[in-house]
Order: C-alpha cells, then structure tokens, then sequence
C-alpha cells in the first residue's frame, strides 16, 4: 500500500473536512453568544472560530488516517474537535508532549 502524505488527498477530502469542522466553530460560536460570551454581530470572532475549527479538524483528520479510523468515525471526530476548537488543540499539545517526551525516556 502507497505511504499516506497530505498531497495525496483530493480537493474533495478537504473541503468536506474544512467544511464539517468549520460548520463545528460555527455551532461553537452560536453556542457562547446564547451564553452571552461573544457579541453579536461579531464577524470577526466569528470568522476566527471558523478558521480556527478548520485547522483543528484537518489535524484531526490526519491523526484519524495515521490511526486508520474509518471513515464516518473520523467524520464524527473531525466535527467535534471542530466544535471544540482551541480546546481541541489545547488537547492535542498535551498529547504530543505526553508522545515525544514519553519517546525520550
């Protein structure tokens, strides 16, 4: 089987992840200004969710293809740590310290 490498996924791929994990900040922002902890209106902190949740999805998404989760799980994933955002990757630091300093021992 061909080495996996982020050029060898279609357009397509991405735009579904981008899509489904930005759709993810879209419900997390919708979510803090019903809690009142966003402005509404805000297109800017809005905007940022979006790329935010978009970039932690497509992280998601290939930790999912090196762990050879199927499909739909990874879809699954990739909206929630979307939805998550920050968090997300706030997990996923503590991760790859815990991975790279757990190789170092």
């Amino acid at each position: 089987m061909p080495e996996k490498d982020p050029l060898s996924y279609s357009f397509l791929t991405y735009a579904w992840v981008i899509l489904l994990s930005s759709w993810g900040g879209v419900v997390s922002f919708r979510t803090k200004l019903k809690n009142g902890v966003v402005r509404p209106f805000n297109l800017m902190e809005l905007f940022g969710e979006m790329v935010t949740s978009g970039f932690v999805g497509v992280l998601t998404f290939f930790l999912c293809e090196a762990a050879g989760i199927e499909q739909l799980m990874s879809a699954a994933l990739v909206g929630i740590s979307g939805h998550m955002g920050s968090r997300a990757i706030w997990h996923l630091e503590r991760w790859a310290e815990r991975r790279i300093l757990g190789n170092l021992k």
